[in-house]
């Protein structure tokens, strides 16, 4: 369901993937950068900086070269390769070479605003990346501050100017690097950038799945040429088209509504406040039985700590988290303010709540309103003290909607102020597409990944709603959320877990029917990334092995879990609005996917940073913990599991239709079946599990 950009309080269906082109944008021309007293971005509230933060400076250190050499910690600590073509290509093939057809070309006179990425020194930058993110490493946890990356690994200043004088003498305004020199944004008619770029902008019909949010659908006829002067120097253009990034959130319902109703009953039943409360009974059979426990009506703050094991001494506090969004939801903080008195847990301070909008912000329509919603409630519920910072990206349609208004986002918590990024920990909550994502795009997102992990920054990206490997969570920079099926019972915190895959079964002729996937957690064998070192030894290789006639072993995803089936998922608190734009009430949805997933890490991840500084890049953390009581294994469903485990009904109310949501559900039957598997062990729709409360923290900690 695609819903009107300017729908307040609407319930968004899934956002589609992006579509093979350039996407994206960044700040406009009247926004400029977030310190100094010029600035235009809206900051709610002030930013803090933890006294714990380790920041040094450049020349405090010996370059990352002599470092690795004298420390045995090869380069390869974390290396790894874009598996094809070495070279990065600028653009990706436009859409009319997969046979999409254009319709008509973009007004010449429309102005957009687009970047050119900046090429930073990226191997010298991953040598000090793996250095700072490995345990044992004499530069664990020593981490640079915004300046001195880019000082050090940063596009030089001769490169970005050289950029900037071609842009201006092909006829762009507003010509001007972000403070990090990451990128130099410009503005200018579709008839100038066609002409610089040697490329038509087009629109083009969408194909059910790929949209722009209620805009047309604008890509390049071709990949963009830039001169040879500058073309060195660019990563890849962005913000030449406008497809929609994904949010990753799902709601209970089925793909085929079909009215059923066994014994000619109305199918009518309660949702249950914890895991088997209620039974819906006179079902047709499966596994044995016409009894199943019913849907979840929504998991509290309280049941949701106890699974994690949440204590009081582990707030957060001190610590920052970023929730990135595209715009901004309306009276977010009051809407917190609720849904923690609704549940009688401790309200939340407007101290440590800030809200930054990038660009015109929610100006052209709030697409990740249930999304933001979920991850602000989420991220608190498990780190109650923590400051949270919700990064809105500028959602309107003048080059920076699409994926671009999300990397700003990431940008800006990255460029920092005061001498330090704006948070330590930061959830993401969308994708953009699979693996055939344009290279240009993949060079992006890899560079930010790797400052983001010089900066001791923690990037947590939820790892997708269907079965299959996405970007950018399949970065190996990238920490990839998976999700779990969890069964949070009246007294016990944890009657069963297992790898998130729910099937839709409705009824026909007194039988269940299978209609396929309803969601899954993203997981797999990437296409693109060899097997970094910190997943060697951990990963099966039956698991990590390359697809196709390539040889060696891959980058897998996800990276660890979290609760995220809807069918088991959490009580989502919301405002509701009248026609005039009047708050009307407060009501509560539960919502799923691994969108859950991820704030639900961060929140656990700021927790165990409490008082110790952040922890950069988690992966090689992670994974030197697996195995260990740190991580509480995810175990799959089997034949000799109670069928109370491995089901739940949903009643017509709930679900549109009478309906059975079967656990761990992936077969080779289901369409879309991505090869994924929950094992013992490091699984691909798990990974090494999920955090184990306070365990979680202290061996988190205890690591040098």
């Amino acid at each position: 369901m695609r819903v009107p950009r300017c729908c307040r309080g609407c319930l968004p269906g899934g956002r589609p993937p992006v579509p093979p082109a350039v996407a994206l944008r960044g700040p406009d021309r009247r926004r400029r950068d977030l310190i100094g007293p010029a600035q235009r971005n809206k900051v709610i509230g002030a930013v803090p900086v933890p006294s714990a933060v380790k920041v040094i400076g450049a020349a405090l250190l010996p370059p990352a070269v002599k470092v690795i050499a004298a420390t045995g910690l090869v380069a390869a600590a974390l290396s790894v390769v874009v598996a094809g073509p070495a070279a990065l290509a600028r653009a990706a093939a436009p859409y009319a070479a997969s046979g999409r057809a254009a319709y008509r070309a973009v007004p010449a006179a429309s102005p957009l605003t687009i970047q050119f990425w900046l090429a930073p020194r990226t191997a010298a930058a991953e040598s000090y990346a793996a250095a700072a993110s490995t345990p044992g490493s004499p530069l664990f946890r020593h981490f640079l501050s915004p300046a001195a990356y880019t000082a050090r690994f940063g596009a030089t200043a001769a490169a970005a100017a050289d950029v900037e004088s071609w842009l201006r003498s092909a006829g762009f305004a507003g010509v001007a690097p972000d403070s990090g020199r990451d990128y130099v944004q410009a503005t200018a008619p579709v008839s100038v950038i066609d002409a610089a770029l040697k490329v038509q902008l087009r629109y083009y019909r969408t194909d059910g799945r790929r949209t722009a949010d209620g805009y047309p659908l604008r890509a390049s006829d071709r990949p963009v040429s830039l001169p040879a002067a500058v073309a060195a120097s660019v990563l890849g253009v962005t913000g030449l088209d406008n497809a929609a990034p994904q949010p990753t959130y799902v709601r209970m319902g089925i793909h085929a509504a079909r009215k059923g109703k066994p014994g000619g009953k109305t199918a009518a039943f309660p949702c249950s406040q914890w895991y088997l409360q209620h039974y819906a009974a006179g079902l047709p059979r499966l596994y044995g039985t016409t009894r199943f426990p019913t849907v979840s009506c929504g998991y509290s703050p309280q049941q949701l700590r106890r699974a994690y094991g949440y204590s009081a001494a582990n707030t957060g506090r001190g610590v920052t988290i970023a929730l990135v969004e595209v715009g901004l939801t309306r009276n977010m903080f009051a809407t917190l303010d609720l849904y923690a008195k609704a549940h009688g847990i401790q309200r939340p301070s407007p101290r440590r709540y800030r809200e930054l909008i990038l660009g015109r912000g929610s100006a052209c329509g709030d697409p990740f309103n249930v999304e933001e919603q979920m991850d602000v409630e989420a991220s608190y519920d498990l780190a109650p003290m923590a400051h949270q910072l919700v990064v809105g990206g500028d959602s309107c349609d003048d080059g920076f909607s699409g994926l671009q208004a999300l990397y700003d986002a990431d940008e800006t918590v990255l460029n920092g102020a005061d001498g330090h990024p704006l948070a330590q920990i930061v959830s993401n909550s969308w994708e953009g597409w699979d693996e055939t994502t344009p290279a240009n795009m993949l060079a992006v997102e890899h560079a930010y990944l790797i400052r983001a992990a010089v900066e001791g920054v923690s990037m947590l990206f939820s790892a997708g709603d269907s079965s299959g490997v996405q970007t950018p969570s399949s970065d190996p920079y990238a920490t990839a959320v998976g999700g779990t099926t969890l069964g949070i019972g009246r007294e016990n915190p944890r009657v069963f877990e297992t790898g998130w895959s729910t099937g839709d079964w409705t009824v026909s002729n007194g039988k269940w029917v299978s209609q396929g996937e309803q969601s899954a957690s993203g997981g797999g064998a990437s296409l693109l990334w060899s097997q970094p070192a910190y997943q060697q030894g951990v990963v099966p290789d039956s698991m990590a092995e390359a697809t196709g006639d390539r040889g060696g072993l891959v980058r897998t995803v996800p990276d660890l879990s979290a609760d995220a089936d809807p069918y088991t998922g959490m009580a989502v608190g919301q405002l509701s609005f009248g026609s005039r734009g009047n708050q009307t009430g407060y009501f509560e949805q539960s919502v799923g996917g691994t969108s859950l997933a991820a704030p639900l890490i961060a929140g656990m991840v700021a927790d165990a940073a409490q008082g110790q500084g952040p922890f950069g890049f988690l992966n090689p953390a992670l994974y030197r913990l697996a195995g260990t009581g740190a991580f509480l294994d995810v175990l799959p469903v089997t034949g000799a599991t109670p069928a109370a485990y491995r089901a739940v009904a949903c009643d017509e109310a709930m679900c549109g239709a009478l309906a059975l949501g079967t656990f761990d559900d992936q077969s080779l039957s289901m369409q879309g079946y991505a090869g994924q598997v929950t094992a013992p062990g490091y699984d691909t729709m798990t990974g090494i599990g999920t955090p184990n409360g306070q365990q979680f923290i202290t061996l988190l900690r205890e690591l040098q």
